[in-house]
Formats: C-alpha cells, structure tokens, sequence
C-alpha cells in the first residue's frame, strides 16, 4: 500500500507565524529591543544624576534639567510619564526608528540573498510574491512591536521616575489621563505611518541588492539627505514633496482641539510612497535572476 503524498500548497508555503518566530530569534531583533528601552533610561539617569540637573530630576517648572530646547514639550517631558513618553518619541522618530524600520525592512530579502538561501527558498518552491509579502508584512509587525516598546516603557519609566499626572500639552490647555492616552496613541500611530516609506526605500533596496547592510545603510542615507534639503528654506514650495516635511505634523495633535490637516495631508503621502516603493520592488523581484 503506497503512502499518501502531500499536495502542494501555495498557503502553505512560509508563513507568517513561521517567518515572524525566525526573525525574532536574530540578534539584531533582541540589539533593537534593548536600544529602546536603554534610550529612555539613559534619559532618566541623565535628567536625574546628570551635573545641570537643577533639583535632581524633578518634575518642576524649570523642566527638571532637561532645558527648554527649540520645542516647548522637551521643556514638559519631566512632568509626567505621558510627556516623558511623547519627549522620547520626539527624539527617536528622526534617526533612531528610522534605522530601526529600515533594518527590518532592508535585511529581508538581502539577508536571504546573503546567506545563499534565496534560491533554495524559491525552489522549495515558494512563490515571489508570497515571500515578498511575508518579508514585508514581518518585517512592519517587528517596527510596530519595537515603537510600541517604546511607547510602554517609556511611559512606565517615566511615570517611575517624574510620576503619573497628565499630559501637559506645549500649547496649553489641561487634558485628562483619558485624553492624555488618546493624544499619544495619535502621536505614536502617525509616527509609525510616516516610518513607512523608509520601510519601503530599504525594502526596495533589499530587492535591488545581495548586501544587507548596502540596502539598511542606503535608505538611512536618502533619508537624511531628503530631511537635509528639506531644512533648506530657499526651496519654497519644493519642500512639500519630501518626506521630512511632515515627521513632525504629530505635534497638531497636542493642540486643546486637534487639527488634521497637516496630519492627513502626511498619512496620504506616506501610504502612497510606500505603495509606490513596495510596487516596484514587486515588478523589480517579479524580473530578477535569482543566483545566490
């Protein structure tokens, strides 16, 4: 009597559970991890222990050593977890959780390519697009879980550390601890909209090539250059075309009313990059000689 064979399935093919466990195991998932919850606790001991910290960290008026800075909510970030929590966001959305998204992204296909993997992958076989997808889907489930730690402990940590009062908007204007938690999880889903398209740029660009850390370092770059002329008044209206014109369209949310526009404005054109990048890399994947 002959064994049953197994039909191929195309669902069945690397998964997302499978595909999310594996990267979670990588040291760099763990690296990426740690880097978010030691950010706000060298914050906290350099507020608390640092030698211009006025009354040892804190939460007074005068910011409790953390200075008044270009934007009045790094004034406030001592006033409680919340605005501890929407200080760190500030720090981190222009460099760290770019490297952070880009490197999920970037080392996706890139990595499999390096390790000589990608060929026995799509042999096994996998279809193109489904390990696309499930690249790509992991690698925005792993940026989200990472903004999402940062969120939480930086809110615990501040509440340790400055206490649990409510939001104190730079604008003005009392919130309540339910209006607080409204306004940061605003703050933080939008952050992690505008973090698509260099998802996307290093997605592309871990299609485009075999070296992992070309495909990371290369959207990391683009992107500073693109804030760098963004930073350049003389280009006038050409600014709205870059993406650094609306990191910073959140702080809309801090207002006594919210406004959208600006926001709104940069959700459409962070989903539209983002599906623009991803499409290419698609058709770019779809066409590619797979040799490594």
């Amino acid at each position: 009597m002959s064994a049953p064979t197994l039909e191929y399935s195309r669902q069945g093919t690397l998964g997302i559970r499978v595909e999310l466990i594996r990267q979670i195991k990588r040291r760099r998932t763990l690296v990426a991890f740690l880097l978010v919850i030691a950010l706000p606790l060298i914050v906290v001991a350099a507020v608390k222990f640092g030698p211009s910290s006025d009354d040892g960290g804190g939460g007074g008026g005068d910011g409790g050593g953390f200075g008044d800075g270009n934007f009045d909510l790094v004034g406030l970030a001592t006033s409680g977890g919340w605005n501890f929590a929407l200080t760190m966001l500030l720090f981190s959305s222009g460099f760290l959780l770019v490297i952070i998204a880009a490197m999920f992204m970037g080392d996706t296909v890139a990595s499999e390519a390096s390790w000589s993997t990608l060929r026995y992958l799509l042999v096994a076989p996998v279809p193109r697009r489904r390990l696309l997808r499930t690249k790509a889907i992991v690698g925005l489930i792993l940026t989200a879980i990472v903004l999402l730690t940062l969120v939480v402990a930086s809110w615990a940590i501040g509440a340790i550390a400055f206490g649990t009062g409510p939001l104190a908007s730079p604008f003005g204007g009392a919130l309540t601890q339910a209006e607080s938690a409204q306004r940061l999880s605003i703050v933080a889903t939008y952050i992690a909209i505008t973090l698509l398209f260099p998802a996307g740029l290093a997605f592309l660009m871990s299609v485009l090539t075999d070296v992992p850390l070309g495909a990371v370092g290369t959207a990391v770059v683009v992107v500073i250059v693109l804030n760098i002329l963004d930073a350049i008044d003389a280009l006038g209206t050409l600014r709205r075309f870059l993406p650094g014109d609306y990191g910073t369209a959140w702080v809309d949310a801090l207002n006594p009313t919210i406004v959208w526009d600006q926001m709104a404005v940069g959700l459409a054109y962070n989903l539209m990059a983002f599906a623009i990048l991803i499409g290419i890399a698609v058709l770019r994947f779809d066409r590619k000689d797979i040799t490594s």
